[in-house]
């Protein structure tokens, strides 16, 4: 493993400390109809136990992942190692029933129990809300709904801290001005081809909220390339963000810098994003994402991005979900 270091980034007002880039472990829970791909138990867990000794200090899972799956190997990697390892982040997240459709106040105490027994541990540092566009505002904050669960798991120290990730901006930017959250994730509207979350950003910034912004790569387009891998957000790219990211291409190449290394870095060199979640598979993606992230860029490629242009809008904002 690569002896690079990264600083530590406070995660809201909440005491912990990040660094700028985490491992997602959603693919870790072995989601093909999500991701196109299977992930073995084995390669997974020899995955985990190079994120846990790589310099990175952030890892992002839910109960959703693989019906619980991404939690479970998590769980048996932190067995293995004897418990969490000292100034480790584990971030994990609550979630509706898949099956009924369920985001009752019940629903997400099991959700919590379940993340509790498949992790192992009896204490949960850091849990979002996942995915409130299934419910309404008024179900997860009102009594008896999701923020009081997790705000009763929090006063009796099962939870440490709790947060928001979802998909719709204009939703997220809601609960955020609620003041009851000290972080803030969202997924694929804030990348090279999509920068529909900028108000979420500087809603965020302003509130001293800290924004974890997940899928920089827009679940796969610009790290294997948009001719290689032509969807985007998990469906089928349009032709425009298929152009548009052939362009960007383009440019990397004429400044012999790998996409996906502009793509990471887009995401870190943003001062309104406390960290930036990659999903990892194989256990190379870890040492080749510290890779990515120190890989010397100059500010003339940045110039040349600016010219490509990108979306401001998102018209799939409510089509999918992470």
């Amino acid at each position: 493993m690569t002896e690079a270091t990264f600083p530590l980034r406070q995660l809201g007002k909440t005491g912990l400390s990040v660094t700028p880039i985490c491992f997602g472990a959603a693919p870790l829970g072995d989601m093909p109809e999500t991701f196109g791909f299977r992930t073995p138990e084995e390669s997974a867990l020899a995955t985990l136990r190079e994120a846990f000794a790589s310099p990175i200090n952030f890892l992002d899972t839910a109960a959703a992942y693989g019906q619980g799956e991404s939690e479970r190997r998590i769980g048996k990697v932190i067995r293995e190692m004897g418990g969490l390892p000292a100034g480790f982040v584990l971030a994990t997240k609550a979630d509706r029933d898949l099956l009924t459709g369920d985001f009752s106040g019940e629903q997400i105490k099991r959700s919590v129990e379940g993340s509790l027994e498949r992790l192992g541990l009896d204490h949960l540092q850091y849990v979002y809300i996942h995915d409130p566009e299934h419910t309404t505002f008024e179900n997860v904050m009102g009594p008896g709904g999701a923020f009081e669960v997790l705000d009763n798991f929090r006063s009796q120290g099962v939870i440490g801290d709790l947060g928001i990730s979802g998909g719709p901006i204009p939703m997220l930017i809601r609960y955020v001005e609620t003041g009851a959250f000290s972080a803030v994730e969202t997924h694929n509207r804030y990348t090279l081809l999509n920068r529909s979350a900028e108000p979420l950003l500087d809603v965020a910034h302003r509130l001293g909220v800290a924004v974890i912004n997940a899928a920089p790569y827009g679940s796969g387009m610009l790290a294997k390339g948009p001719d290689a891998y032509a969807r985007y957000a998990y469906t089928d790219a349009p032709p425009a963000i298929v152009e548009r990211a052939r362009k960007y291409a383009a440019v990397c190449h004429e400044y012999d810098v790998p996409l996906a290394a502009a793509a990471l870095q887009f995401s870190m060199r943003d001062a309104r994003v406390t960290s930036t979640v990659v999903g990892v598979t194989k256990p190379e993606r870890i040492s080749q994402t510290v890779e990515l992230a120190n890989y010397p860029i100059p500010d003339e490629l940045w110039v040349a991005m600016e010219t490509i242009g990108f979306d401001l809008e998102d018209p799939e904002a409510n089509r999918f979900t992470r």
